[in-house]
């Protein structure tokens, strides 16, 4: 059950929003200025971000961030959200995610209402009541570059895999390209040899899935680590061992309920502290292309407040 704790970041300066317009294929779109305004009835000035690029709207909620916003909201999916996150985790400021994309997990799998109106009210009753709720965030490093934070899940099998692929293809375009891209990614699929160690307890395998999660569900609702809690302090580590194609082709839908994880090529796992190789893998955490394997991640209780 998550905390309620009294918000003692200063109610001074705007509410910063990053919205994504082309979330959910834009289907949310034309609701934009409705969620302003809601935000506004909170009695605090709402600042809308403008970024171009994935990048762009991360320095953007930085900048949001170091300048003394009262509090960040977006306006989209888990992407949006991952890009949020890297401004927020481990500071004061606390975020409210508005639903409004494909895969809205994190929102889900964290008590906000699946409707964004709805999520903006719940919103703008926790500013005016100086609530918030704190729930945990994972932390990776690959030991070069910047740490990076998720809310959701990292994929760093199968799945990620095709997403891979997806990014280097220029046709199809729209959903026909991930659904090209899991039929080649099928006909190539084979085990990879993965090193895991958790709470420096190691561990060989040979599989073709492989999910870290702070939250439960990725892809848009997929219970791939189903027990996960985000705010138990611990990592969900579920694996999946040397899947023939059809044999996770009948398993895969499993996913959506979270009883794959009851198969006996199956192994799941919980630790605060998760290491993970494996030769030409790039992870995806909330759905965003990330590290390249090897990465160390780690559950950071608290890491965010949540105004619900």
């Amino acid at each position: 059950m998550l905390a309620v704790t009294t918000d003692d970041h200063p109610a001074v300066g705007p509410v910063a929003v990053l919205a994504n317009p082309t979330a959910g294929r834009g289907r949310h779109r034309g609701l934009l200025p409705r969620i302003l305004d809601g935000l506004a009835a909170a009695g605090r000035p709402v600042e809308l971000l403008t970024a171009d690029t994935p990048a762009a709207a991360e320095q953007a909620c930085r900048v949001a961030v170091a300048a003394g916003v009262s509090a960040l909201v977006t306006v989209g999916g888990d992407g949006t959200v991952h890009r949020a996150l890297q401004a927020v985790a481990g500071t004061s400021v606390p975020f409210g995610p508005v639903p409004a994309g494909t895969g809205n997990d994190f929102a889900a799998d964290t008590g906000f209402p699946a409707d964004p109106l709805a999520a903006v009210a719940l919103i703008v009753a926790a500013l005016r009541a100086g609530r918030t709720h704190p729930v945990d965030l994972a932390r990776m490093s690959a030991g070069t570059g910047p740490d990076r934070w998720y809310g959701a899940v990292l994929a760093a099998g199968f799945d990620a895999i095709v997403n891979e692929r997806a990014n280097r293809m220029r046709w199809p375009r729209g959903p026909r390209r991930y659904d090209l891209a899991i039929l080649v990614e099928l006909a190539r699929l084979r085990p990879r040899r993965y090193t895991l160690r958790l709470d420096g307890v190691e561990h060989r395998f040979d599989g073709v899935l492989v999910a870290v999660g702070n939250c439960a569900r990725y892809g848009g609702g997929m219970r791939v680590c189903p027990a996960a809690d985000p705010t138990d302090g611990l990592l969900d580590v579920v694996v999946g061992g040397r899947f023939d194609r059809r044999t996770l082709v009948r398993v895969k839908p499993r996913i959506y309920a979270g009883t794959h994880v009851a198969h006996p090529l199956v192994r799941s796992y919980r630790a605060g502290t998760v290491e993970l190789a494996a030769e030409g893998i790039t992870t995806y955490a909330d759905g965003e292309r990330s590290l390249d394997l090897p990465v160390r991640i780690s559950a950071v209780p608290r890491a965010v407040r949540l105004l619900r």
